[in-house]
């Protein structure tokens, strides 16, 4: 059974940092197309970071350029997401998401095959 475990979310005061993690059991991520995502009760799902096996561009939203930063650990078989300069509009839980063909999109979540579970993000003082 493929499964991506997300861990790393909690309580943190603005201007904190965390440091995601997203790691895969049952397959390799080496080959995998590898996105975060975000959402809450009120907006639909936001692209934060992907990153792309096929050209090696790693993309970031707006909202979050400067501030996130996505990076692997292949032998760990593991995807971080480090969250810098936090802000209360950051609270949301994030998943990340895994895309067998390679790509990575901020745009079509659809195109992700495998997701994790999800961790709350929450910037509150």
């Amino acid at each position: 059974q493929l499964q991506l475990v997300e861990s790393g979310g909690g309580l943190v005061q603005p201007g904190g940092s965390l440091r995601l993690s997203c790691t895969g059991h049952g397959f390799t991520l080496d080959y995998y197309g590898i996105g975060w995502f975000r959402q809450t009760p009120e907006k639909e799902r936001e692209g934060v970071s992907c990153h792309s096996k096929d050209d090696g561009s790693i993309t970031y939203a707006d909202s979050v350029k400067g501030r996130f930063t996505l990076s692997r650990d292949y032998a760990k078989n593991t995807v971080y997401l480090q969250m810098d300069s936090l802000k209360p509009e950051d609270t949301a839980v994030y998943y990340c998401a895994a895309d067998a063909s390679g790509g990575g999109t901020l745009l079509r979540p659809n195109e992700y095959d495998v997701w994790g579970q999800g961790t709350q993000v929450t910037v509150s003082s």
